[in-house]
């Protein structure tokens, strides 16, 4: 069970895998995830569904290798299982047909949106996608909303794919378009949706985000994935991870995100480190 079927790296230090994991592909819906943990001392990791397949029983899981859990996940290859594996959790995504939606992903967040994406297009509305990243190489699932989105606007901040610009202003131009979008769904770094959430706000456009804040056990007990959201503290796991854009109280999230910011970093440069002596390791014995 939890057998990796196929893995695949589609940009510098982002992943995908396609999972077995029959029941969760039968259940999930939109927006939700599963808490990963490789081995029992492993840590814990919260990660969208990205895809799935009922009939075929696989879901499909994309992340980027940024500390040791996700470096270890990152080193597992197909034929391998994946210890530990619970979900759907989360409360799904609220799919409506409610005419013109912009989905914004920005970075990793193109992952997670496009479960979503797929659901609101099934559902009748009008899609446009807007994905975003610091420069090409870090763009990922491009064909799969190309394929999927009425119209799909790219930005990179260098230039190097699509236009020269933040997510924020394609996704101004289209608030300021008559009729306007009934709907936005950002997901990506906290300081793009909490901008992306600003942009909207001025033109009244209900504007969901979904959050991926600390999290440990994903039912609610631990208190690590708390958020203030319209001055109430909510749970990311249990009640989210989507809220109302224009209600989180981004800057205290933030600042609660950047506590572990170093030991993060440390954990990244160590795995590149060990990972760099293993291929020597490697490479000497042949």
């Amino acid at each position: 069970m939890n057998r990796i079927l196929s893995k695949e790296q589609l940009s510098a230090e982002v992943f995908r895998l396609r999972v077995m994991a029959p029941e969760i592909a039968r259940e999930r819906r939109a927006g939700q995830f599963v808490i990963v943990q490789r081995d029992e001392l492993s840590e814990r990791i919260p990660l969208t569904i990205a895809d799935a397949d009922a009939s075929a029983g696989w879901i499909t899981l994309i992340f980027q290798a940024v500390g040791k859990g996700t470096h270890l996940l990152a080193e597992m290859a197909p034929g391998e299982s994946i210890e530990n594996l619970v979900g759907p959790l989360g409360q799904p995504t609220d799919i409506r047909k409610v005419g013109h939606v912009v989905c914004v992903g920005g970075g990793i967040g193109v992952a997670p949106m496009y479960p979503i994406a797929q659901a609101m297009k099934q559902a009748g509305n009008r899609l446009t996608v807007i994905t975003g990243a610091r420069t090409r190489d870090l763009l990922i699932l491009q064909d799969e909303m190309a394929a999927l989105a009425d119209r799909l606007i790219v930005v990179t901040d260098d230039g190097s794919a699509g236009r020269k610009a933040l997510v924020t202003e394609p996704l101004k131009e289209l608030c300021q378009e008559e009729p306007r979008p009934a709907e936005v769904v950002a997901i990506g770094p906290p300081i793009m949706m909490k901008f992306c959430a600003e942009t909207t706000r001025p033109f009244g456009i209900h504007t969901v985000v979904s959050l991926n804040t600390i999290m440990v056990d994903g039912t609610g007990m631990c208190g690590g994935c708390r958020v203030t959201v319209g001055g109430e503290t909510r749970f990311v796991c249990v009640d989210g991870p989507e809220f109302d854009g224009h209600k989180v109280d981004f800057d205290s999230m933030i600042r609660r995100l950047g506590a572990y910011k170093r030991i993060e970093h440390e954990a990244h440069e160590q795995c590149h480190l060990e990972m760099a002596a293993r291929q020597a390791q490697a490479a000497k014995a042949r």
